[in-house]
C-alpha cells in the first residue's frame, strides 16, 4: 500500500513538472503562427497608396504616426499628387502645408522633397527595387525600406517597427535586444514564405489584443499560450 501510495506521488510530481516545463522558441513560433493564420487568414495593407512611390511616401510618414492619421491626410494628397514630379513642383513649404497635422511634419517634408529629387534625377522617377539603392534615399531607412520591398514589390522581407519589436519580446521569440536582432530572430524561426504576410498579422493583433499599455504578457491568447505559467507583468526593451 505505501508503495503505491509513492508510485502516485511520483507520477503525479513528474505530470506537475511536465504542465511547467516551459515551450522553446521554436515551439512558441508555431503556435504564434497558428493563432494569427486562424484570426487573420488574409490581412490588407494598412496604409493606401496608389502606386510604389505613395506606398514609400506613406511610410516615411507613419513614423510617429498612426496608420489612420497617415490616411486621413493622404487621401487628399494622392489623387492629384502621386509622382516624384509633382512634390518637386510643389516644394517643401506647399508639402509642410499638406501634411501638417501629421507629427515632425517639417522633417518629413524635407525627406520628401529631397528623395522626390533624388528619384528624378538618378531613377527616372521610379522607385528602385533593392535594399540598397532604398536606404540611399532621404529619410529612408531599413524598415521602411522593408516595407517598400515586401509590401510594394512582393520581395520577401520581415519589417520590424518598435511594435513588433515588443510583441516578439513578449512571447519569447527574441531576447530584445534591438530592432536589428529582432528581425533575425523572427528570420529564423518564421518560414520565409510567411515573412511578408506575418509582419502584418503581428501588427493587427498587437493593435487589437496584445496592446502596450493593456495585455504587459499575460493575458491575450498568444501570451497566455506562449507562457501558462506566467503570472507577472514583464517588461520589454526598447527599440
Amino acid at each position: 500500500m505505501a508503495n503505491e501510495q509513492k508510485s502516485r506521488a511520483l507520477l503525479n510530481e513528474r505530470s506537475i513538472k511536465v504542465l511547467n516545463v516551459e515551450m522553446n522558441e521554436v515551439e512558441r513560433a508555431q503556435k504564434v503562427l497558428k493563432i494569427l493564420e486562424k484570426i487573420y487568414p488574409k490581412v490588407a495593407v494598412p496604409l493606401n497608396h496608389k502606386n510604389v512611390f505613395t506606398l514609400l511616401i506613406s511610410v516615411l510618414l507613419s513614423a510617429q504616426c498612426t496608420d489612420l492619421n497617415v490616411n486621413n491626410v493622404t487621401k487628399h494628397i494622392y489623387p492629384k499628387y502621386n509622382k516624384p514630379k509633382h512634390f518637386i513642383k510643389l516644394g517643401r513649404k506647399k508639402i509642410e502645408k499638406l501634411i501638417k497635422s501629421i507629427g515632425i511634419f517639417r522633417v518629413k517634408a524635407k525627406s520628401i522633397y529631397n528623395l522626390s529629387k533624388t528619384l528624378e534625377k538618378e531613377y527616372q522617377g521610379k522607385v528602385p527595387n533593392t535594399f540598397e539603392d532604398l536606404e540611399k534615399l532621404p529619410g529612408v531607412g531599413h524598415k521602411t525600406a522593408s516595407v517598400v520591398m515586401s509590401q510594394g514589390f512582393g520581395y520577401s522581407a520581415f519589417p520590424v517597427d518598435t511594435h513588433i519589436h515588443r510583441l516578439a519580446q513578449r512571447w519569447g521569440l527574441t531576447n530584445g535586444k534591438n530592432v536589428i536582432q529582432t528581425e533575425k530572430d523572427l528570420k529564423r524561426l518564421f518560414p520565409e514564405r510567411y515573412w511578408n504576410k506575418l509582419h502584418l498579422q503581428i501588427i493587427y493583433y498587437g493593435r487589437e489584443y496584445c496592446k502596450a499599455r493593456e495585455c504587459h504578457g499575460i493575458s491575450c491568447k498568444i501570451c497566455t499560450t506562449c507562457y501558462p505559467n506566467r503570472k507577472k507583468p514583464i517588461k520589454t526593451k526598447k527599440a
